[in-house]
């Protein structure tokens, strides 16, 4: 099993891009799986917004209560990117998953500040471990595929980076 690590923001169309071309392209690669590494593109306290941080630790609580992340996915860029929606809002996002999660316990759980440290070591694996300097980027077997800015990345490059 080949693992590809996948880095991504919810707040980012190119990312949304990319995850759809992915979902595409996996069936041809059933011998991927993938590690989601959620980061934000733009951390606080940058102006620049909005921030998905919420969404980011929203994952992690998908991710603990064994919920599909494909459709959390799904769910967090439609409410961030088409809706564009306050994902700032702890019951906004929570609103967002309610077809997959508790709403409720979701919410308390942003409010909280649940899942803040895991949203701080992802940034920090992302940006200080990984190399990763703009989203979605790819690592497999030690190579490495990485957005351009204001472009993301194409099928083709994909594609090729998934067959190996």
């Amino acid at each position: 099993m080949r693992h590809l690590e996948l880095f991504f923001d919810y707040a980012c169309p190119y990312c949304l891009r990319a995850h759809e071309l992915l979902l595409e392209l996996l069936p041809l690669h059933s011998d991927i799986e993938i590690d989601w590494r959620p980061c934000e593109s733009h951390p606080r306290p940058d102006s620049y917004g909005p921030h998905s941080d919420l969404c980011i630790r929203g994952m992690y609580f998908a991710r603990a209560h064994g919920a599909d992340l494909l459709e959390y996915h799904r769910l967090m860029y439609r409410a961030a990117l088409i809706e564009r929606a306050d994902i700032e809002d702890p019951a906004v996002v929570a609103r967002a998953a309610a077809p997959l999660l508790d709403a409720g316990a979701l919410e308390q759980a942003l409010r909280g500040g649940r899942y803040e440290r895991e949203l701080q070591k992802a940034n920090a694996y992302a940006f200080d471990r990984s190399g990763v300097w703009a989203v979605p980027a790819y690592r497999m077997d030690g190579r490495r595929l990485d957005a351009r800015e204001n472009i993301g990345v194409t099928r083709g490059e994909l594609a090729a980076f998934l067959a190996g």
